[in-house]
């Protein structure tokens, strides 16, 4: 037997905060897909239909609707913080060995290796301590063709 689909009610206060923000139109555009989720489902439409109409996966409609019920309309709008380990290299450290790289190679070395970029910054202060697989990470995002 197939599953019934449980629609959502939208209090009058919801329903005019989701007409505002259509009208705004200055969100990310997974926002806009939340809302229009949210508005949707409210007008009684299928969720199979809802992502079908807005180009979206099933398990979004069901996600978005599951947040509503439980945390209430900003709360489903809203993009939650993604994990993740944070940045251990600062961005003047990232500036500084770009701007290291950029320079003129050492006496001695016909041009910059990694390697030699990695120890260099090491020395100078920029980082504690960096591998040159980091410095190829940091001067791949940079384009540039130094090394």
């Amino acid at each position: 037997m197939a599953r019934q689909t449980e629609f959502i009610e939208l209090s009058e206060q919801e329903q005019s905060s989701l007409k505002t923000f259509f009208r705004s139109g200055n969100s990310s555009n997974r926002r806009q897909t939340r809302a229009r989720i949210l508005d949707l489902l409210a007008k009684q439409t299928t969720p199979p239909e809802i992502a079908r109409l807005l180009g979206c996966a099933l398990p979004t409609v069901y996600n978005v609707k599951r947040r509503f019920l439980a945390e209430g309309l900003e709360m489903a709008l809203q993009e939650r913080s993604r994990s993740g380990k944070p940045p251990t290299i600062s961005g003047e450290a990232r500036a500084r060995i770009t701007v290291l790289a950029c320079s003129e190679a050492p006496e001695g070395h016909a041009r910059w290796t990694l390697r030699l970029l990695a120890d260099k910054s090491v020395e100078l202060g920029f980082v504690e301590q960096i591998s040159h697989q980091a410095v190829k990470q940091i001067l791949k995002k940079t384009n540039c063709d130094r090394i």
